[in-house]
């Protein structure tokens, strides 16, 4: 039919809560005094630890207390030494071997070492430690050997191209093998242990996370900037969870820098503030976009979701909600992900006419004129999972009434957690579920949109999408991934498998007195390294 043309705690909440200043080398423990900021995060995440949880939130500290063996440069996004110096891969594309760096040593005095990366991928792996994001970020990984102190193997059971961007990623940071063995899988996360420029002080959960700078750091990638570890030397990171408090702490001194503004009051502070500024950055990954559930009534018809994304006045939603500091997402990737198909730009563009006209070549048309169209004596009326962040509550109740126009009713079910988001769609009752992902390779498209992909939401079965995927994985040559990522985001929107809304944009704000404010390739971490206070 259609062509296409995201106060304090109580005293016994503290009571609860164990500072490790054992873990602290003795130079930074004393150094209480110095430069010091406040970092302001804009989510609870349901736990901290790198190599069990999944969210963005917590790589905003933990890209700094962990370094990972190698490291995507956000400037060329080629991969660079971390605490591997060096690497070569097989010519079947099925071993890794890593040289790892001499010298190197954990905040609590273990030595880095071949062993300290073993144990890593031991814990990852374990089906006990129960993996989010860490364990898929390993592909087809089957085992390690260590070679000798310094030397350690990769195998995997097939080829998998994205292992490097993996193993750049703060899910993979490599913890102190002494610290995972003293603590269960519960507690670690309150007492972390890595190698990277700043050190775990405390976390009090739902208060604050504290980190303090490591004194004895020499192995950092290039692009950290080794004079800006005297900038600052304490930084201690705190919940804004209310979107309309964080602008506020911002420009009252309550923090320093704070993620995610709201788009009016960035755009309120681009244009007025002294003490504010604000820096934009595009995320790579999935956009925020609405998931089709094919295997749930209406939306089981291709027609009617079609009709859903031709129905939706995006740049309206762009302009209202997004303050234009988003573009207008097209596809399944966002512009700023490797091997984007510009093709799809203008696909399915906003046509509300066209949309009533293909809803009625199927049968559904407003008999009764309440404006709401039926067939066969039921009206047509689609369920949406909508999670309350990331503005898509009111996104949805823009597409509820643009959507209303062309006689289609909306039912939204609100979730607060991913945990409830997850559970809602297990339930396979719901026609669409608001959802986004970030990350530098497509290969996250597979976890979506392949038959036994673990959130394939969409409930999509295609044996020539599955192909296209898993070949673009196994490739190691750019130009035919790029070929198959290519196809693979046409078919989804041939197939009208989402309807994407926008590229994610992080508005970042910050107070004038910092400077060298930058992120890593990732768009979401910030590299504290090279933060400088003025004065310094």
């Amino acid at each position: 039919m259609f062509f296409f043309h995201r106060f304090r705690v109580s005293t016994v909440a503290m009571l609860a809560l164990v500072i490790v200043l054992c873990g602290i080398p003795e130079a930074a423990s004393s150094q209480i005094g110095g430069d010091r900021i406040v970092y302001g995060l804009t989510f609870q995440p349901s736990g901290f630890d790198p190599h069990i949880h999944a969210s963005s939130e917590l790589g905003i500290p933990l890209r700094s207390i962990y370094d990972t063996l190698v490291y995507r440069d956000p400037t060329t996004q080629t991969f660079v030494p971390g605490l591997a110096s060096n690497w070569t891969i097989s010519s079947d594309g099925r071993e890794y071997t890593f040289t790892l760096k001499p010298g190197v040593t954990f905040h609590d005095g273990t030595p880095f070492n071949a062993a300290a990366v073993g144990a890593n991928l031991d814990r990852i792996t374990n089906p006990a430690t129960g993996s989010q994001k860490a364990l898929f970020l390993l592909g087809n990984y089957a085992g390690y050997t260590i070679v000798d102190d310094l030397t350690l193997r990769i195998t995997l059971s097939e080829p998998y191209s994205p292992l490097l961007d993996s193993l750049s990623q703060v899910y993979l940071g490599i913890a102190s093998p002494s610290a995972l063995a003293m603590y269960s899988n519960e507690r670690y996360q309150f007492h972390q242990v890595g190698t990277g420029p700043f050190v775990f002080v405390e976390y009090v959960p739902g208060d604050r996370l504290v980190l303090r700078r490591n004194p004895n750091y020499a192995w950092g990638p290039v692009f950290y900037a080794q004079t800006g570890l005297a900038g600052i030397d304490e930084i201690e990171f705190r919940f804004f969870t209310d979107p309309a408090a964080r602008a506020l702490a911002l420009e009252g001194g309550e923090s320093d820098v704070m993620g995610e503004l709201l788009p009016l009051d960035a755009r309120t502070l681009s244009a007025s503030s002294t003490s504010a500024a604000v820096e934009p950055v595009t995320i790579p990954g999935q956009p925020l976009q609405f998931i089709m559930n094919t295997a749930q009534f209406p939306t089981d018809e291709l027609v009617v979701r079609q009709a859903l994304i031709v129905g939706a006045d995006r740049e309206a939603i762009i302009d209202a909600i997004f303050q234009r500091f988003s573009p207008v997402a097209w596809g399944p990737l966002s512009s700023a992900t490797p091997y984007y198909n510009a093709d799809l730009e203008g696909a399915y563009s906003f046509d509300p006419a066209a949309a009533r006209d293909a809803l009625a070549s199927i049968g559904y048309v407003d008999g009764n004129n309440d404006g709401i169209a039926e067939r066969d004596g039921a009206e047509l009326e689609i369920r949406m999972i909508a999670p309350t962040w990331g503005l898509i509550p009111e996104t949805a109740q823009l597409l509820e009434a643009q959507w209303r126009d062309i006689g289609i009713r909306t039912s939204i079910v609100q979730v607060p957690s991913r945990t409830a988001l997850l559970e809602e769609v297990a339930t396979g009752a719901y026609n669409l579920v608001a959802w986004y992902e970030f990350g530098a390779d497509p290969v996250i498209l597979n976890r979506y949109f392949t038959s036994s992909g673990d959130l394939n939401w969409t409930r999509f079965n295609s044996s020539e999408l599955d192909g296209l995927l898993a070949e673009a994985a196994r490739q190691s040559d750019d130009n035919a991934r790029r070929s198959l990522y290519y196809q693979s985001q046409l078919q989804i929107m041939e197939q009208a498998l989402i309807l994407p809304i926008r590229d994610y944009v992080n508005l970042n704000g910050y107070r004038r007195s910092l400077s060298e404010i930058s992120f890593d390739a990732y768009g979401w971490f910030p590299l504290l390294p090279n933060f400088v206070l003025s004065g310094n």
